[in-house]
């Protein structure tokens, strides 16, 4: 086991994890800014949302697995199964431990809001984090894996977006104003535009193993019009919220980000294949800047 570690981490693909924790900040700190905080339901909203985005990755490796799109062709970075480092046995392990531990942490998190686990908030709550569960596997995971039919983006948009930012800002505060769905659209549109970036990256490996995310249906050159309107209709989004919340310039401090994805825009429309990876970072730190800034913002307006 410890010997195999290194390749287990690898499978978590950590670098995908501060695209987890954006609507959480996002929402937690649009809770604060109402004048609601709790402490501990942010650590056990963090833990659920990082335990679930391991998951999903574990299940997306068992899943590309399982249909050979991980193979020598494939242009990103070379998971542990497919090197041999690992069993798929190993990984189905890693999956049920996950799976335990996002129960684990979804209840906590429920249970610290509510007090209850029984309560009808409790159990609609209870009952989108078995949604959220089972999104994280059948991404690419089983025989009607949806992202091999190019529903990955919707589900992206709806988990990492208004699940996770609604979410968080409504057990914080028992309440969902309308106006809270603007900026958890934002987060998911950019949570979308990272999932594009991947799906470019790979256009070519998945066409040949029928995998047919959106990028694939579209194009690459539609791909790449399409990752500029979601990067401009989060911000464009972003700024309708603001005006409507009528806050001084603090409220507009995530502009602070634009420049960051204006010059990530400009790479992936000059680049494509492998090169792409390079700005997976970019995109994964900028969104979470861009929820911790506009949080702020909203603080100290």
């Amino acid at each position: 086991m410890a010997n195999k570690l290194k390749y287990y981490v690898e499978s978590m693909r950590l670098r995908t994890l501060p695209l987890a924790v954006a609507g959480v900040i996002m929402g937690g700190t649009l809770a604060t800014s109402a004048g609601f905080w709790q402490s501990a339901l942010f650590i056990w909203a963090m833990l659920t949302a990082l335990s679930l985005q391991i998951l999903s990755n574990i299940a997306n490796e068992l899943g590309d697995l399982q249909k050979g799109t991980d193979n020598e062709k494939r242009l990103g970075p070379i998971r542990s199964v497919q090197r041999g480092n690992l069993t798929a046995k190993n990984l189905y392990g890693l999956l049920i431990l996950f799976v335990g531990l996002s129960m684990t942490f979804g209840a906590s998190l429920v249970g610290t809001s509510f007090h209850s686990l029984s309560s009808l908030p409790s159990l609609i709550m209870l009952g989108l984090g078995a949604l959220a569960i089972v999104a994280a596997i059948k991404y690419t995971f089983g025989k009607k894996a949806y992202g091999y039919f190019g529903l990955g983006d919707v589900f992206v948009f709806l988990f990492f977006g208004w699940v996770s930012v609604c979410g968080i800002f409504y057990l914080m505060t028992n309440s969902l104003p309308a106006s809270v769905f603007l900026p958890a659209s934002s987060i998911g549109l950019l949570s979308t535009a990272m999932l594009n970036q991947n799906n470019m990256r790979d256009i070519s490996n998945d066409t040949n193993f029928e995998k047919k995310t959106l990028a694939v249906r579209m194009g690459l050159k539609s791909s790449k019009i399409y990752h500029l309107i979601l990067i401009g209709l989060a911000f464009i989004i972003m700024i309708i919220y603001s005006v409507m919340l009528n806050v001084n310039f603090w409220g507009y401090l995530y502009l602070l980000t634009l420049p960051l994805f204006i010059w990530h825009v400009g790479y992936v429309l000059q680049n494509d294949g492998k090169s792409l990876d390079k700005h997976m970072k970019i995109i994964s730190v900028g969104t979470v800047l861009f929820a911790v800034l506009s949080g702020t913002g909203f603080i100290l307006s």
